[in-house]
Formats: structure tokens, sequence, C-alpha cells
């Protein structure tokens, strides 16, 4: 199962698209932009909206802008603010007893939650703007293949 699920996928694809659109866009737009489906597109942007990540303009100029508080945001506040907050395993919780009876003397549990851990530390550490800052502008023809590439081995 892969970390990031498509919903955190296409989340990154959208605000991508919105950093290197400094006018902002509307969910049309962004669907039409990666080949997505509109009503998917407009779900995740109202998300995206409700977590502080982006704002909404009404009116026919209207659409969708980054929020200021976008520079501070790292991948694991994105993770968790639309989806539930990641696990390497069911017993990475506060009371791990409730998902495993073996939990009080499993061998694998600390080391597990050790590399729980260090993979949570990364993605705290992973700045969303510094991914979009690499990404290059939106219409560039090698992101084009890249996104066109991921799409086909999502779909199965």
């Amino acid at each position: 199962m892969p970390l990031l699920n498509r919903k955190i996928d296409y989340a990154l694809l959208i605000l991508c698209y919105l950093h290197h659109k400094i006018a902002g866009g509307c969910a049309r737009e962004i669907a039409d932009q990666f080949a997505l489906s509109r009503p998917f597109v407009a779900n995740i942007l109202k998300d995206l909206c409700r977590q502080g990540y982006v704002r909404s303009q009404r009116g026919v100029k209207g659409g969708y802008l980054l929020c200021d508080q976008i520079s501070s945001r790292t991948l694991a506040n994105l993770i968790d603010a639309l989806d539930d907050t990641m696990q390497v395993a069911e017993c990475n919780t506060d009371q791990p007893e409730a998902c495993c009876s073996l939990a009080a003397h499993c061998p694998i549990r600390v080391p597990i939650e050790q590399v729980h851990r260090r993979i949570r530390e990364l993605l705290e550490s992973v700045k969303l703007l510094d991914l979009f800052a690499q990404a290059g502008p939106i219409g560039d023809p090698s992101l084009q293949l890249d996104l066109s590439r991921c799409e086909k081995m999502q779909v199965t």
C-alpha cells in the first residue's frame, strides 16, 4: 500500500498548480490541466479550504488561491489534514493493546515504532513549498510526461 493515497497525490498536484499559478485557479481548470475528475478535484479543494491550505474567492473571477500559512506546512501536516494520521502498523497508537492481543509482548512492536518515528520525522521535515519549487512550472512537458505515467500506474 502506498504511503500517499490518491487523495494526497491529487492534493499535492493541486497545491503545486496553485503555487505556480499566482493568480489562482478553479476546479475545472485544474481538473483539465491534469485530466482528473472534476468532482474529485472540487472535493479535494473543499477539504484544502477547510484545512487552511487554500482560500476560495467567489464570483466571475473566482477560484482558489494558496493561503499564506502554506509556507510553514509540511508533508506530514497535509497527510494528517486530509487522511488519517499515518501509521506504519496498527499498533503505532497510544493504546496498542486495543488493536492487537500480542502488543504487550510483541518482539517487533518497539522496532516498528522506531521506524514509524523516523518516517514521521522525515515527513515533518519536508516543507510543501520546497516540493513545489522543485517541480518546475505547470505546463512543462517533462511534468506532463511524469504525471501521465503516474496516472497510468495508479489505474489498476
